[in-house]
């Protein structure tokens, strides 16, 4: 493996990590600046198709209504899988989200296990994410 192969697999580690973070902090706005503009964002539950997305503007309207529904976030990233060739690469990431929410007076936690399936492309010096296709695979809901 070249070591350009093993910078561009570390800079896009860094790429999704910043993703989980940005969104632990509830930061869209900046979350918005790690995809292209004309991004495409599809969310399964199982195979059932959730959501669909295409743009920034579009994606930032759409995590900024969930946020507002959330009170904690605590995601945590595993393995992640890259093909890198060039100035594009594909990549799939294993994710765990903890989710807090109100409901009826009570903080309930959900816990997500999720598979992240990208498509990067690097513009000028930085990498980007350009499609992600959420699945996620198990759903778990309980009271705190």
């Amino acid at each position: 493996m070249s070591l350009e192969i093993l910078q561009a697999k570390s800079e896009l580690r860094d790429l999704v990590d910043s993703y989980a973070t940005l969104t632990d902090a509830k930061r869209i706005a900046d979350q918005m600046l790690l995809f292209t503009p004309d991004t495409r964002f599809k969310v399964y539950f199982g195979d059932q198709l959730m959501s669909e997305v295409t743009g920034t503007k579009q994606l930032q309207e759409e995590f900024n209504g969930h946020v507002a529904l959330v009170k904690r976030y605590f995601t945590t990233n595993a393995q992640h899988v890259v093909n890198v060739e060039g100035d594009t690469a594909t990549g799939v990431v294993f994710s765990q989200i903890k989710m807090v929410r109100d409901e009826d007076g009570k903080e309930v936690l959900t816990d997500y296990s999720v598979q992240y399936h990208d498509v990067y492309v690097r513009q000028g010096e930085k990498w980007l994410i350009q499609e992600r296709n959420s699945q996620y695979i198990i759903i778990e809901a309980r009271p705190l």
